[in-house]
């Protein structure tokens, strides 16, 4: 018997076993006295208050956001970057900064992804910026399996020496010194040299000089 829609598990069915999980463990941790009941929430300390919340927590639908899995590699790849090589906004989304207002573009996902200008106080830009910024100890991305970071170097080498791929003498799981990149002239093959590296930073600084219209 085929089931009436192409997915795996329901939605509502997804949330309610992610509800009762989180509120188990929630429970454990106060058996084990690990939650921080002070402050705003120093009345949870009572064991009745605490059982009265997760009463009225069993009593509301919770919503997970489930979504179709990512095509492929490529996807994945193109997903991730944009969180560890692009930060919250980039300068050319910004229009313009008058000292106490900054304009700058946005894409409305509510009406079509339609670009849209919007302008702040520079407070206020300031703090929706700084949202997007990790706490100390936080990182973008965690990396499991062998390339935790725990032992990447030595299963890395198992890995390497199980695919037959030549490692480095000088370490152990050390990666291959990497071959100069060299780039070629397009229209005569002569070989090019870097001369200078600009940052992203100093590009823009720079903007005038390289403007050609």
């Amino acid at each position: 018997m085929h089931p009436r829609y192409p997915f795996f598990l329901p939605v509502k069915a997804l949330s309610r076993v992610f509800r009762g999980k989180f509120v188990a463990g929630l429970k454990r941790l106060y058996r084990r006295r690990k939650l921080d009941c002070s402050g705003p929430a120093a009345s949870l300390a009572e064991p009745k208050q605490f059982a009265k919340l997760l009463r009225s927590v069993h009593r509301q639908d919770w919503v997970v956001y489930a979504k179709p899995a990512f095509g492929g590699p490529s996807p994945v790849l193109r997903y991730l970057g944009r969180y560890t090589h692009r930060v919250a906004i980039s300068n050319h989304r910004i229009v313009a900064f008058d000292g106490e207002r900054v304009t700058f573009r946005y894409k409305d996902y509510a009406h079509g992804g339609k670009h849209r200008v919007m302008t702040l106080t520079a407070v206020e830009f300031l703090r929706r910026f700084f949202l997007h910024v990790l706490p100390k100890g936080f990182v973008r991305i965690r990396h499991l399996g062998f390339l935790a970071n725990r032992w990447r170097t030595t299963r890395l080498a198992i890995c390497r020496e199980v695919l037959g791929c030549a490692t480095s003498t000088s370490a152990l799981g050390a990666a291959p010194t990497p071959t100069p990149v060299s780039w070629t002239c397009p229209t005569c093959g002569t070989p090019m040299i870097v001369v200078q590296r600009f940052t992203a930073a100093e590009l823009s600084s720079r903007s005038a000089f390289f403007h050609t219209s």
